[in-house]
């Protein structure tokens, strides 16, 4: 754990005593939680403070955290459900601390160059339906790809990007590629149709992978076949 972090974090949580900061000793990591409705303010402070002097943007992304923390991989017997967190629909989750829904969460990964300290910053997004947030793009000019890179994977809207369209996937795509819920063989399947002479979209016809064993075997069980093989020999 680096004294310069944690000087980073004392000195967040005296700037904003009412957002929660974070400080991983393993990682060295500061995290700084900020309400939605606030990033544009505790954006430019960041960025023009010259106590934090946070000048470049190295990034942006979207995070679900749809089912979040669920194990469905740890199993004690076969299964034939398989691994259904991909193909089923969203149905709303409550977050247990906060009594309303969290699921998407958008985070800025901050660099300052004069301090030499990164900072993440966390934003949750209070409608899962419909999530938007401001946009920082006229603050750090790097973050105009980052957050329609968001838009695209995640459905996240950010309010006043001058051109917030898909940049990965193709213009007709249906959904946002990188939630949770969305189907793990997708909507549609592409095939070049000879008599139209184009190409053409149709509902996708393979069936969802199931990912989970269907045989689960004891850990030793291999080991007590080996040894049991030897003895007979």
């Amino acid at each position: 754990m680096s004294q310069s972090m944690v000087d980073l974090a004392a000195e967040l949580r005296q700037r904003y005593p009412d957002y929660p900061v974070r400080h991983d000793s393993r990682t060295d990591e500061v995290t700084l939680e900020v309400p939605a409705d606030q990033i544009r303010a505790v954006a430019e402070t960041l960025k023009t403070d010259s106590g934090l002097a946070f000048a470049q943007l190295t990034d942006v992304c979207g995070v679900d955290y749809l089912a979040h923390g669920d194990a469905e991989w740890v199993t004690r017997e076969a299964t034939a459900r398989g691994y259904s967190r991909g193909v089923k629909p969203y149905d709303g989750r409550n977050d247990p601390d906060q009594g309303s829904p969290r699921r998407f969460a958008t985070v800025y990964h901050l660099l300052s160059l004069s301090r030499n300290q990164r900072l993440r910053v966390r934003v949750w997004l209070a409608d899962t339906m419909f999530p938007v947030i401001d946009s920082v793009q006229d603050i750090w000019p790097a973050a105009n790809w980052f957050e329609r890179e968001a838009f695209d994977l995640y459905g996240i809207h950010f309010s006043g990007h001058p051109d917030l369209r898909r940049i990965l996937t193709d213009y007709g795509f249906i959904g946002h590629p990188f939630r949770k819920d969305f189907p793990i063989s997708g909507n549609v399947e592409v095939r070049y149709d000879p008599e139209k002479g184009r190409v053409v979209y149709e509902p996708v016809q393979i069936q969802p992978r199931v990912l989970v064993p269907k045989v689960i075997r004891a850990a030793d069980s291999s080991v007590a076949a080996g040894e049991e093989k030897s003895a007979d020999a």
